[in-house]
């Protein structure tokens, strides 16, 4: 994410950076990007020095804002977090030094939204107050905790860092449902081939038609989204990518599968060639991203787990899934999903 990488190169030369807005599908990997920065922070001790990271839940700042404490609440985790990196013994003044320069991770922050349909959302109103107030604010009175020795102090925010993230479940519909009320005349057919054949399919991208009066409209209030320099929408993984992904993370269900099989005295592999046909059944979900893997990779193997000594492509010990097993698997979730939908039709 070029975005993130430039800001956080600004931050840490301690250089004046905007706030960054993500907003992507499910399984986009918007978290996975935080948890990256905060890993790598962590794991370079030079970098660590530079900056105090810290990531919230919106849902535990929309709780927070209802008791009017969001912003001490999210000042005090940065001032707790400063101060585990630079020590108990360091002096106050130092901590709310570092703690005022901080990086702050806000997940899911569609859930502040100002309204849910009809109703008024209190809660997100005042977190995105409370927000509001830290991000624009060069002198915000907090109150110390108690291991800080009590007291109010002024506190400079202007220098921390937000990137928040959403998913923004329903944008995608609102904003097609705009374009298309309009005429829709200016989304383009692109040509696409699949199983053999040649079609022309209207793709529709948020990144190109998406406003800030469409966020407006979803809940996110003028003055809290005039604080975000950059409003970036991640694009959908590509089959190449949740291939990577597949074969790289140790999330997706294959490590714990062989871990699986091998407490039966059985050594469980993937062809290449059937990793790359989940990864691309899987890509035809781009709404789900990564977790689309997790869900085609547990139709794959739920048959060969439940009757493991039984299953095709076992021979000496040692279980084998090629392209061939992963299609056949599909194609029969497949027929029984359409027999199932079928019977819900009759009488």
């Amino acid at each position: 994410m070029r975005e993130i990488s430039v800001a956080l190169t600004k931050k840490l030369a301690d250089l004046k950076v905007g706030n960054i807005l993500l907003i992507g599908s499910s399984g986009s990997g918007k978290t996975t990007l935080m948890r990256a920065v905060e890993e790598l922070l962590a794991a370079t001790p030079a970098l660590a020095l530079r900056s105090t990271a810290v990531r919230v839940h919106a849902n535990i700042l929309g709780e927070e804002a209802e008791q009017g404490r969001a912003g001490e609440r999210l000042l005090h985790r940065l001032l707790a977090r400063a101060r585990d990196q630079l020590g108990p013994d360091a002096p106050l003044e130092r901590v709310i030094a570092r703690a005022s320069h901080g990086l702050v991770f806000i997940d899911e922050v569609d859930k502040i939204r100002s309204r849910v349909g009809d109703k008024v959302q209190v809660s997100g109103i005042r977190a995105q107050e409370a927000l509001l107030t830290l991000i624009e604010n060069e002198a915000v009175p907090l109150r110390l905790p108690e291991w800080a020795g009590g007291g109010t102090v002024q506190v400079d925010s202007s220098h921390l860092l937000f990137i928040c993230a959403g998913a923004f479940e329903g944008l995608y519909e609102e904003v097609f449902r705009r374009v298309m009320l309009g005429g829709g005349q200016d989304l383009k057919a692109t040509t696409v081939s699949s199983s053999g054949r040649i079609q022309e399919e209207v793709r529709f991208s948020l990144r190109e038609w998406l406003r800030s009066e469409d966020l407006f409209e979803y809940g996110m209030t003028p003055q809290f989204l005039s604080r975000f320099d950059a409003v970036v929408v991640l694009d959908p993984l590509s089959e190449a990518e949740l291939l990577k992904i597949f074969a790289e993370s140790p999330d997706f269900g294959v490590r714990q599968s062989r871990a699986y099989f091998a407490s039966l005295g059985l050594k469980l592999e993937l062809t290449e060639s059937a990793a790359r046909r989940i990864a691309a059944e899987a890509a035809r979900q781009p709404r789900l991203g990564a977790r689309a893997l997790k869900e085609v990779f547990r139709r794959v193997i739920r048959a060969y787990e439940f009757d493991p000594h039984q299953s095709p492509g076992l021979a000496e010990g040692r279980l084998l899934i090629d392209a061939a097993d992963v299609e056949r698997i599909l194609a029969r979730d497949h027929d029984d999903a359409v027999t199932t939908n079928r019977g819900w039709g009759t009488p």
